[in-house]
């Protein structure tokens, strides 16, 4: 059991399962998070809960961040009493984030300039995954800072997949890997919609398909929840969604890549979130499907 005094900011759905894993694990972890109630728990644990994101760097060297999105990176971290200035010289800021690759460029310069080291390893999965340790993570930055977190990465995922020692370039296979799972909804949607209103049952359907031509976690556990319209329990906020897809368009401008599909599933998300979805779990996309074809359940 491990005995490394680590910190943790942003305790929300992922955050939660992945700070109380290490905690589990034997770590010492101070946590941190805006709305401090969410520390409960992991300090009934055995956490330690710090009133401002900088204090979790205090006697420890590694801190692992798991926040929303852009602007609230920058906040705990370029923010008052924020991590760039707590950290200590040789100290590793492990963004798991998914953020802006022009993001993840801007810190990787400034904690160079404050001697401590920006890592990205964003991460695969939804709150059970993290929970049970089932995570796939995408990591780049320094080797040598690469090679202090690799225990904990170990701990946190099943699988680890190194992309070089530029941490921006992590993230660009983050949003990615999330324009591809938003694709593989768009296109599971439809081809419900399709069957339904040819009378073939959607789950049989599904189980066809993610038994055969497209037998992967994906189109298995995203296709049957779109397939029976189960979408109450959220693992990954509608308007998150749109926030990742707009990040793949921002990135596809600047290296001049032309990605049309985007573009759709940025008006399916913006459709959505005017329909009232923003904050039900993404899969809800699928609605608007629904009502382009007819189908109201």
């Amino acid at each position: 059991m491990s005995q490394e005094r680590v910190g943790f900011v942003g305790l929300g759905n992922m955050g939660q399962a992945m700070a109380s894993n290490l905690v589990q694990s034997g770590y010492q972890v101070t946590v941190y998070n805006r709305d401090a109630k969410k520390a409960e728990a992991l300090v009934h644990a055995g956490a330690t809960r710090a009133d401002q994101p900088g204090e979790v760097a205090r006697g420890g060297k590694i801190v692992l961040s798991m926040v929303a999105n852009d602007e609230a990176l920058e906040a705990v971290t370029l923010g008052e009493n924020g991590l760039l200035e707590s950290l200590e010289p040789g100290g590793i800021h492990l963004s798991m984030s998914t953020i802006s690759p022009a993001l993840a460029q801007k810190l990787t310069k400034l904690h160079a300039q404050h001697q401590s080291t920006y890592l990205a390893s964003p991460v695969f999965g939804r709150p059970e995954a993290a929970a049970a340790r089932q995570l796939w993570l995408a990591v780049a930055g320094e080797k040598a800072a690469k090679e202090r977190v690799h225990a904990i990465l170990n701990t946190l995922g099943q699988g680890i997949f190194d992309f070089g020692e530029e941490p921006y370039k992590a993230n660009i296979v983050k949003i990615s890997g999330n324009f591809l799972i938003a694709s593989a909804m768009e296109s599971l949607g439809e081809v419900f919609a399709l069957v339904e209103k040819n009378d073939i049952s959607r789950r049989a359907v599904i189980d066809m398909f993610s038994q055969t031509l497209f037998a992967s976690p994906i189109y298995k556990n995203y296709g049957t929840k779109i397939a029976e319209r189960d979408f109450n329990e959220i693992g990954f906020l509608l308007k998150l969604g749109l926030k990742d897809v707009d990040l793949v368009l921002d990135q596809a401008k600047q290296s001049q890549v032309p990605m049309p599909f985007a573009s759709q599933l940025h008006n399916r998300f913006v459709g959505e979130i005017a329909n009232g979805n923003g904050e039900r779990d993404w899969m809800e996309m699928t609605r608007g499907i629904d009502r382009d074809a007819g189908l109201t359940k």
